[in-house]
């Protein structure tokens, strides 16, 4: 019998982790809310209307069901989202100001993913395929991933990478998966600190010539936080400011920059740097106007991508 292939299967799937992040807001007091970034990417690009999903595995117990939960009302494919009898992957965040947390995850669902398990034909419906933070870290999902990543770019797909530099499993180990994933990636996101951690230079800009020495025709995002962002490709270049919003907190607006860069490719690759600039800072702002993880709604976006400020060189 031929394999069926749904017309509505994702052309955008991130892969990696969805995890519970653990925040103490008080002596005796903590909140929970569904993370992960590969996870809000997927949540941030079906937001901005493209057909989405979250490739990975969460437990089946309160975490996961929650995510379950999130991943539905955001509109998922959940399709490609595998619970498991095994335990969660947390992050747990005991101090706010300044920020120290650590992960428990020993054995978690997230790492026993199966990429034979989801539907059939979803390769040929993909446009885009992300990968990046803890995913490509941790054995034995990484080396999955990672082959994922080479196989899907061999069948002519684009891909996009962001490290999410976390210490200390991102050390000298896991150089490789950075040089592979760089080299085959079309879109690259780093910032200032994931460059002096994954290089371990006090320089950025050291890590960020090897990067593009390693793949000169990818999308190379460089983000600074309130301080703006720059994108490059090939001879282009545009330093752009983030347009003023009232901050509540910063939580996923890297995700959603990034989302909206991936998103502004897949609806007008031939676009200039700039307007793809313009509609990620834009993104980004949207995240930081509410608590939490605030995914951006494109007439937001579109709202602000005016007040973003091209910076001219």
């Amino acid at each position: 019998m031929a394999q069926i292939l749904h017309p509505d299967l994702p052309h955008f799937i991130a892969f990696g982790e969805a995890l519970t992040d653990l925040t103490r807001i008080g002596a005796d007091r903590w909140r929970s809310s569904c993370g992960g970034s590969p996870w809000s990417v997927a949540v941030a690009m079906s937001t901005l209307g493209q057909l989405s999903a979250f490739a990975g595995a969460i437990s089946r117990d309160a975490f996961g069901d929650e995510i379950w939960r999130c991943s539905q009302a955001a509109h998922l494919d959940l399709r490609f989202l595998q619970q498991l009898a095994r335990p969660p992957l947390l992050v747990v965040t005991h101090e706010v100001d300044p920020p120290r947390a650590f992960f428990i995850g020993q054995d978690s669902a997230d790492l026993h993913f199966r990429p034979d398990g989801l539907p059939a034909g979803w390769t040929r419906s993909l446009r885009w395929a992300h990968f990046g933070s803890l995913g490509l870290v941790r054995p034995p999902l990484a080396p999955r991933l990672l082959a994922l990543a080479q196989a899907l770019k061999a069948e002519g797909r684009l891909i996009s990478y962001d490290p999410n530099f976390r210490a200390p499993p991102m050390d000298a180990s896991y150089d490789d998966t950075l040089e592979q994933m760089c080299r085959l990636a079309d879109v690259i996101k780093v910032s200032e600190a994931d460059l002096r951690g994954l290089f371990r230079l006090p320089d950025h800009r050291s890590g960020l010539a090897q990067i593009a020495a390693w793949n000169p025709g990818a999308w190379l995002l460089l983000t600074r936080g309130e301080a703006g962002a720059t994108l490059y490709h090939g001879v282009e270049e545009c330093t752009a400011l983030p347009p003023r919003v009232d901050v509540v907190d910063a939580v996923g607006a890297s995700d959603a920059r990034l989302a909206a860069l991936l998103d502004s490719l897949m609806r007008d690759a031939g676009a200039p740097a700039e307007v793809h600039l313009r509609w990620s800072l834009a993104a980004g702002a949207t995240a930081c106007t509410a608590a939490g993880f605030a995914p951006p709604l494109p007439a937001l976006v579109a709202a602000l991508v005016d007040g973003v400020q091209v910076v001219k060189t």
